[in-house]
C-alpha cells in the first residue's frame, strides 16, 4: 500500500507532506499527553491513540490530509469512567465506540451531517478555536519572560516566512530553529518532557480485562454511545470544514468506517478513543500536507518519538508549540463570520453565537445538536402558516389554500374557516397546499366533520391519492382531477389507521 502511495504522488507533493506531517507529528505530542491526564490515564495511553487511529484514517479515511487522534471533547467524556471502574473498561469501551461508528458509517448514516445548518458550523469553527486558544492558557503558569518572547517569535516566523519563501513549512522552521536557540543557550524554559515521559514501546495487543457480560455492558455502553457521537461530529463537522477549505470534496461515510476501525483498534492495543483534530489538521493543510502521506508521516513519526527520540522530542520548548497553536487557533476563526453575522437573518446569528458559547462551556455535541434543534423550530415556525384566499362561484364558497400543512401549521389552517357562516355549499382547494403528515390528515377530517356536522356540503379539490387513502371521515367528499398531485405523506399507513 505503501508503495502505491508513493507511486501516486509527484515529487513536489512528497517533499510538502513529509515535511508537514513532520510539523504534525511533534504538535501531536503535548495534545496527546495533555488529553491523556485529562481522561485519567498514562501519557502512552493518549500517545498510541494518536499512532494507531492517526495511521488508519490516513489511510483509509475520507479525506486525504485530516488528522485524527485523542482529543479534548472525547476525553472528557471517559474521565468518569476510568476514575470509577479502571482503565480496562475504557478500552473495552473504546471497542464499542469504534463498532458504533462504523456501523453507522457502513449504514450510510453520515449523509445527516448535512442536517447542520451553516450556521452552526461556523459556530462550531469558533468555538473550537476560542477552545484551542484557551487551552494553551496554562502553559504560560510559572514561566517567565523567556516563554512569551518564544512564543511571540513563534507565531511571527509563521506569519513572515510563508512571504519570503514556502519550500518549507514555517512551523517546521519555528520548532527546528528555537528548539536549538534552547538547548544551547539552555533556556530557562517548560520543554515537552516536563508534561511526562513519552518514552516506551511499540504497542501490543490486549484484549481488554473486563467481566463480560450484561452488567458490563450497562456500564460501557452510554459512555461508548457518547463517545461515538462526539467523536462522529467533530469528525465529520472537520471534515466539512477542510472541504471547504481546499475545495475538495472528501467521502463522510468512509471517515465514519475508518474511525470506528481506528477506535476498535485503539481499544485492543492500549489505546482510547479519539477522533478528528480540527487544529492540527488545519496545521498540517496550512504547511502544505495534502495528501494521505502527510497525517501518515505524523502517525509514524509519532510512534518513533515514542520507541526512539523521546530524548530529543522532549527537548522541545513547550513555548514553539504553544505559538503554533495560537497562529492555528487564529487561521482555524472564521474572521469574516462577525462581518457577516450582521448582515445574515437574526436567527442564523443566534445559532451561530449559542453554538459558539456552548462550544466552549460545554462541549461539541450539544452544541451542534442545540444548533440543529435551534435550526428546525426556526423552519417549522417560518413555515407554520397555510396562506388561505376565499372567493365565493355562485352559492358556494371557494377556499384555496397556499403552503404545508403539518403539525405546525394545523392551528392556523383551523381557524381560517368559518363554519357557521359559510354558505351550504363550501369547497376546499389544496392545488397550492401540500399536505406533510398525519396532523395535517387530521386537521382536514376535522373540519370536514365541523361541516357535516352544520348539515352543509363539502367537496374537497386537488388531494394526492395518498392522501385521500388516508382520510377516514374527508375521503367520500374528495374529487378526482386530472392535475392531481403524486406526493406521499409522512405517516406511516398501519400505524395511522390504528389511530385514526
Amino acid at each position: 500500500m505503501f508503495a502505491q502511495l508513493l507511486k501516486a504522488y509527484p515529487g513536489h507533493s512528497i517533499k510538502n507532506d513529509v515535511l508537514s506531517g513532520i510539523v504534525v507529528a511533534i504538535a501531536l505530542v503535548p495534545e496527546a499527553v495533555a488529553f491523556s491526564l485529562i481522561a485519567g490515564v498514562s501519557p502512552l495511553v493518549g500517545l498510541y491513540t494518536a499512532f494507531i487511529l492517526g495511521l488508519i484514517t490516513a489511510l483509509f479515511g475520507g479525506k486525504p490530509g485530516m488528522i485524527s487522534g485523542a482529543t479534548g471533547s472525547v476525553a472528557v467524556v471517559m474521565v468518569s469512567l476510568v476514575a470509577t471502574h479502571g482503565v480496562e473498561y475504557l478500552f473495552f469501551a473504546t471497542v464499542l465506540t469504534g463498532l458504533i461508528q462504523a456501523a453507522f458509517g457502513l449504514l450510510r448514516l453520515a449523509k445527516f451531517i448535512r442536517l447542520v445548518p451553516q450556521p452552526a458550523i461556523l459556530g462550531f469553527v469558533n468555538g473550537l478555536a476560542i477552545v484551542i486558544a484557551m487551552a494553551q492558557l496554562p502553559m504560560f503558569e510559572g514561566e517567565g519572560p523567556i516563554m512569551y518572547i518564544l512564543v511571540f517569535t513563534t507565531m511571527a516566523i509563521m506569519v513572515v516566512l510563508p512571504k519570503i519563501t514556502k519550500a518549507v513549512p514555517a512551523g517546521l522552521v519555528a520548532l527546528v530553529a528555537l528548539s536549538v536557540i534552547a538547548v544551547v543557550f539552555d533556556l530557562d524554559t517548560k520543554r515537552v518532557a516536563d508534561l511526562g515521559s513519552i518514552a516506551g514501546d511499540l504497542p501490543s495487543f490486549h484484549w481488554p480485562d473486563v467481566p463480560f457480560g450484561l452488567e458490563t455492558l450497562k456500564i460501557v455502553l452510554p459512555y461508548a454511545l457518547v463517545m461515538a457521537a462526539v467523536g462522529l461530529i467533530e469528525s465529520l463537522l472537520t471534515l466539512s470544514v477542510l472541504d471547504e477549505m481546499s475545495g475538495t470534496k472528501g467521502n463522510a461515510n468512509k471517515e465514519a468506517v475508518a474511525l470506528g476501525a481506528g477506535n476498535a483498534t485503539c481499544g485492543l492495543f492500549g489505546g482510547m478513543a479519539g477522533c478528528a483534530m480540527i487544529g492540527q489538521s488545519i496545521i498540517n493543510f496550512s504547511s502544505g500536507g495534502r495528501g494521505r502521506l502527510s497525517s501518515a508521516t505524523a502517525a509514524v513519526l509519532l510512534i518513533l518519538f515514542v520507541v526512539a527520540l523521546s530524548d530529543y522530542i522532549g527537548q522541545v520548548p513547550i513555548a514553539v508549540l504553544v505559538g503554533i497553536m495560537f497562529m492555528v487557533s487564529v487561521e482555524t476563526f472564521e474572521w469574516a463570520s462577525l462581518d457577516r453575522i450582521r448582515k445574515m437573518p437574526k436567527t442564523d446569528a443566534l445559532i451561530l453565537i449559542t453554538v459558539t458559547v456552548v462550544t466552549i462551556f460545554t462541549d461539541l455535541a450539544v452544541a451542534v445538536i442545540i444548533g440543529v434543534v435551534i435550526s428546525a423550530l426556526v423552519f417549522a415556525w417560518q413555515h407554520a402558516r397555510v396562506y388561505t384566499r376565499t372567493y365565493t362561484e355562485g352559492n358556494r364558497k371557494i377556499y384555496e389554500f397556499d403552503g404545508p400543512l403539518f403539525f405546525g401549521s394545523v392551528q392556523g389552517f383551523l381557524d381560517q374557516f368559518d363554519v357557521a357562516g359559510d354558505p351550504d355549499e363550501v369547497v376546499m382547494d389544496f392545488k397550492r397546499a401540500r399536505v406533510m403528515d398525519s396532523s395535517g390528515v387530521e386537521a382536514i377530517d376535522k373540519i370536514t366533520k365541523r361541516y357535516e356536522e352544520a348539515g352543509k356540503k363539502i367537496t374537497i379539490r386537488h388531494l394526492s391519492e395518498d392522501c385521500k387513502k388516508l382520510l377516514k371521515a374527508a375521503g367520500k367528499y374528495c374529487t378526482w382531477e386530472e392535475d392531481d398531485p403524486t406526493y406521499k405523506v409522512a405517516v406511516d399507513h398501519e400505524e395511522y389507521q390504528k389511530v385514526y
